[in-house]
């Protein structure tokens, strides 16, 4: 069971460091630093956002609208260190 608590809180630290990831990229994006017109960009641009959007939309859904404010990421960050304190809690 130790095994598993370990795997379960490295897979959740791997997920918020994409997901910290995808908001830099994204703000790199939005101020004109990269370009996503580069073929690589372009390809690690569309992996975070796969990777990240289908969970921070479903967040979005309960969130008010802010305009171009989005606090989703920050709802999810904490909602992964919860969930962190909690397995730690469980297994350990």
């Amino acid at each position: 069971m130790h095994l598993i608590g370990i795997l379960l809180l490295k897979l959740i630290d791997i997920y918020t460091w994409i997901l910290i990831a995808s908001v830099i990229f994204s703000w790199l994006i939005a101020f004109n630093v990269i370009n996503t017109g580069n073929r690589i960009v372009f390809t690690i641009g569309d992996f975070l956002a796969r990777v990240t959007e289908p969970v921070l939309s479903r967040i979005r859904r309960f969130l008010p609208n802010l305009g171009p404010v989005d606090i989703s990421p920050i709802v999810l960050l904490i909602v992964l260190w919860f969930l962190q304190q909690v397995i730690a809690d469980i297994f350990f």
